[in-house]
């Protein structure tokens, strides 16, 4: 069986045209000189670009020799940043393990310290009596700064130790979304945190300054001790002074810290991210460890000190021992109206 083939004529014309105009293209780039060194433009022979890239050029890079490329923003003269090899020797060999015996003496001494001198509990059965120490939004104001430090504190150790201790229990897609997430979620709280720290800071402020009372607190080992004294004190006690103004110095260096990182929008350098990371490190290492303290003081460590952040109520025996001052203050408020009214009605 024969099979015939049309040939349509508008299919053989199209095809001798595009055939035409690519010949054309052709001849044009093969007859057109092409200008290697045109103006502007620099070329450099083969010999002396081979002997620019030699070990000498390369060691000359390694070491941070700084030069000229095409890139126009910040670090631009240098190809390799070696301060970053700095950062992260400093980062590994000495935050990592000195964070790790932060947070392991923390927790080893509360332990002990609990072994031996167990919790402070009320001397005086408790009368019933409720006194208001926290107002609503104090409590408010607490928590809310309270969880996002604890979100923080266990997203930064996710980020600076989790592929030591957490990556290998998962495969690794889903180490890459959790990664990815503990990053994301660390980023975003920061500056929430950054703005409760500071309302505390400002709020507790005037309750926070140091007297001659804190020294003999102090002195008396601050009614947490096996020796049956319990010192007098104001609102807040020495204790309570030096947790607010560690976090008023160290938390306040770990938000600076951390919105360099943060929003590196304002020509930040390199080093100066380096340094800042190293800083935010260690910063938050020390506060998360001083943090356990004051956990444990306000949670297991005192009878009674939970209460007034969870209810903002506590009983007057224990406003009795452990804040004479602030409990001999309240009833001098109490009494002063009374004592008015009787001046008021012998004056009359």
């Amino acid at each position: 069986m024969l099979k015939i083939w049309l040939i349509n004529p508008l299919m053989i014309q199209r095809y001798f045209l595009n055939l035409g105009f690519g010949s054309l293209i052709l001849l044009f780039f093969l007859v057109l000189p092409i200008p290697l060194n045109a103006e502007g433009i620099k070329t450099l022979p083969i010999q002396e670009i081979q002997q620019r890239s030699g070990a000498d050029f390369w060691r000359q890079i390694h070491d941070g020799e700084k030069g000229n490329t095409s890139s126009m923003g910040l670090g631009q003269d240098q190809l390799i940043n070696v301060h970053g090899q700095w950062w992260r020797e400093v980062r590994n060999q000495w935050v990592s393990p000195l964070g790790l015996t932060f947070l392991a003496s923390s927790v080893g001494g509360i332990f002990l310290f609990y072994l031996w001198a167990g919790r402070a509990e009320l001397i005086n059965e408790r009368t019933g009596k409720k006194i208001m120490r926290w107002t609503p939004f104090e409590r408010a104001m607490h928590w809310f700064t309270a969880i996002l430090f604890i979100l923080l504190g266990i997203s930064g150790l996710l980020l600076l130790y989790g592929k030591h201790f957490v990556m290998p229990l998962m495969s690794s897609s889903y180490w890459g979304a959790l990664m990815l997430t503990v990053k994301i979620s660390h980023n975003y709280l920061g500056p929430l945190f950054i703005a409760s720290l500071l309302c505390m800071l400002i709020k507790w402020f005037k309750n926070n300054i140091f007297n001659k009372t804190d020294i003999e607190w102090f002195r008396q080992g601050g009614g947490v001790l096996p020796n049956g004294k319990h010192p007098d004190a104001g609102f807040c006690n020495g204790g309570e002074k030096i947790w607010f103004w560690l976090i008023a110095t160290m938390g306040i260096l770990v938000c600076i810290t951390g919105l360099i990182m943060d929003f590196p929008l304002f020509g930040q350098s390199r080093e100066l991210m380096q340094i800042a990371n190293i800083i935010h490190g260690l910063s938050s290492l020390m506060l998360i460890a001083a943090s356990f303290g004051h956990i444990y003081i306000g949670t297991l460590g005192t009878e009674g000190a939970l209460e007034g952040m969870t209810t903002g109520y506590v009983d007057e025996s224990w406003v009795k021992q452990h804040h004479k001052l602030w409990y001999d203050e309240l009833n001098e408020r109490l009494i002063q109206p009374t004592r008015d009214k009787k001046k008021n009605k012998k004056i009359k």
